[in-house]
């Protein structure tokens, strides 16, 4: 799992994890850290560096955990809670943590999010999955749950992001998504702009930037963005 920049791999559960860390605080305390998903073959890329770069030099750290296509099923959640453990009890990272969601990754982090709402400080999202029936459906996402396409489908209540936000406004956690209006894979439409429509209507507080021209692509503008460095680095000193 070879990191964009200089970092911990280690093993947890058999499953590959990453620690890029800030030099540790002077004072002790614990180090507010990003949470970071997809980690798989790929990501993180080269692309994240320009804002993993500052989020180091706010004394931010960035972890992730490799559990596969798990598409937010609660085998992937338990992957996660597991790493969640290792470093707030472990390794001294602060109790609430910034999620990072770059694609598929949003199915991943707020199924994990909206059952562990007291653990989350933020959610920041590139173009992320908020929705199965979106991407990558129920008949591609359903062996993941162990469970037929109509069986999923029956379940959404408790395995789509979409309907699983209530957690997250009660616990006034805020959001900020980048999304480009002519995404064709995650379209705007049924994934960010339908989850900020929704989070809001709940008495939740999400920043939508909404780049115009731009789809599910690696447009610089999506990962050196200034407003999501500084909603994760405000999000880091509460």
């Amino acid at each position: 799992m070879p990191l964009p920049m200089p970092g911990e791999e280690f093993k947890l559960f058999s499953r590959d994890a990453f620690l890029i860390s800030p030099p540790a605080r002077a004072d002790g305390r614990p180090t507010p850290w990003v949470f970071y998903a997809p980690t798989l073959p790929g990501t993180p890329g080269p692309e994240e560096v320009w804002m993993f770069t500052r989020f180091l030099a706010a004394g931010i750290a960035i972890a992730g955990i490799n559990i596969g296509e798990a598409y937010g099923s609660p085998a992937g959640r338990a992957g996660f809670t597991a790493l969640y453990r290792e470093l707030t009890q472990k390794r001294n990272l602060a109790p609430k943590a910034i999620l990072l969601a770059r694609s598929r990754g949003g199915l991943m982090l707020y199924n994990w999010a909206s059952e562990n709402p007291a653990a989350v400080a933020g959610i920041a999202g590139v173009y992320p999955v908020c929705s199965l029936l979106s991407y990558p459906g129920l008949e591609k996402a359903c062996p993941a749950y162990g469970l037929s396409a109509a069986e999923l489908g029956a379940q959404l209540a408790q395995h789509n992001p979409l309907e699983r936000l209530a957690p997250l406004a009660q616990a006034r956690v805020p959001l900020f998504h980048i999304h480009g209006d002519v995404d064709v894979l995650v379209p705007l439409e049924d994934n960010s702009g339908e989850l900020a429509k929704r989070y809001r209507a709940l008495g939740g507080s999400i920043e939508l930037l909404i780049p115009p021209g731009q789809g599910h692509n690696m447009w610089a503008g999506f990962f050196q963005c200034q407003p999501l460095v500084d909603f994760v680095i405000a999000c880091a000193a509460h």
